[in-house]
């Protein structure tokens, strides 16, 4: 990690929280989500996103563990209303669930 992207990385660290799915769904239904597998670092992906490393978001996506909210994700969000992290890397909205210990 270069001294740039570490400092990235702790200004999207200190940008992320916690929100209710009920606050996320218009940005689901506007496109604006995107959503990180629980075995991605969420604050990983939203720096690559920023910096606009494509190779690696392209891999990310075609491993799909990361792309776009879906329907099905967003019915299984709304139903069991998980514990929620979001950082915004605009025009996106980047979220990950974590398992409630």
């Amino acid at each position: 990690m270069t001294d740039q992207t570490s400092t990235l990385y702790a200004k999207l660290l200190g940008e992320t929280a916690i929100i209710e799915w009920k606050a996320l769904e218009r940005f689901w239904a506007k496109g604006d989500l995107i959503w990180v597998e629980p075995s991605l670092d969420l604050i990983e992906v939203a720096a690559a996103m920023a910096e606009n490393r494509s190779e690696m978001v392209a891999k990310w996506r075609n491993d799909g563990t990361v792309g776009p909210v879906t329907a099905e994700q967003a019915s299984d969000l709304q139903s069991r209303d998980p514990e929620i992290w979001a950082v915004v890397v605009s025009p996106f909205i980047v979220i990950q669930t974590k398992a409630r210990g």
